[in-house]
């Protein structure tokens, strides 16, 4: 899958989008609030993720290719720490802002028979993104 994947604490986020869309942006400044935080967060893999089932659970991990890998625009790739595998719990679509409702409700996606959590957001506006994606997730950060 065209996507980017990363653990934050004990949740897995996926990042999909249009090449230029802002997945790996909007992935290493989460990754970065986190540890600014004090909490576990890392890249599972950029731009591209292999999907497996497993137990019913939708699993992520990078080609091997790219394990480590996180591609930063202008610079290239530049290695990070990562995850070998993690568990989806949140698909987050980066689309154009006008297919993005205002209040949407829930809302979600089949992947390879997996019923997984959907959040779709406007691609390149990273500061919106985050908290919207820590509340679908029911994480704070600052109590």
């Amino acid at each position: 899958m065209h996507a980017t994947a990363i653990v934050l604490g004990d949740r897995c986020v996926l990042v999909a989008g249009l090449s230029g869309s802002g997945k790996t942006a909007l992935a290493l400044a989460l990754v970065e609030k986190f540890r600014a935080a004090g909490r576990f967060a890392r890249l599972v893999s950029d731009d591209q993720v292999f999907l497996s089932v497993h137990h019913g659970r939708l699993l992520c991990h990078a080609p091997a290719v790219i394990a480590g890998l996180a591609e930063v625009r202008g610079v290239g790739p530049v290695p990070v720490e990562h995850e070998a595998a993690a568990a989806v719990d949140l698909l987050v679509r980066l689309v154009p802002a006008s297919e993005v409702e205002r209040l949407p409700g829930q809302d979600s996606e089949l992947i390879l028979g997996c019923m997984t959590q959907r959040l779709l957001l406007a691609e390149r506006e990273i500061a919106a993104a985050i908290p919207t994606i820590l509340v679908r997730l029911g994480i704070t950060l600052f109590a």
